[in-house]
């Protein structure tokens, strides 16, 4: 139960952290939400809920995580890409 307990909690916690990614709110919103209800389906179906309503609330708190905020609050760098 531990081991569970820790997963979704790393899980859980890496997708508030990359919620941030983005230039704007709304890139920030919309990552946060993806990251988010991914972590949530994965998160509920490790702890033996309905992996869409995990997925449901992982997305409304990536997303409201993303939108809330600032872009110089978490600085990943520049882009791999870039």
């Amino acid at each position: 139960m531990f081991r569970t307990v820790m997963t979704v909690g790393l899980v859980c916690g890496a997708a508030l952290l990359a919620s941030a990614c983005g230039d704007t709110k709304t890139e920030r919103g919309l990552s946060g939400a993806g990251i988010g209800a991914a972590g949530g389906a994965v998160g509920g179906a490790l702890l033996g809920v309905d992996p869409v309503t995990g997925a449901i609330l992982g997305g409304a708190a990536g997303a409201a995580t993303g939108v809330m905020t600032d872009k110089k609050q978490i600085d990943l760098g520049k882009p791999a890409w870039k």
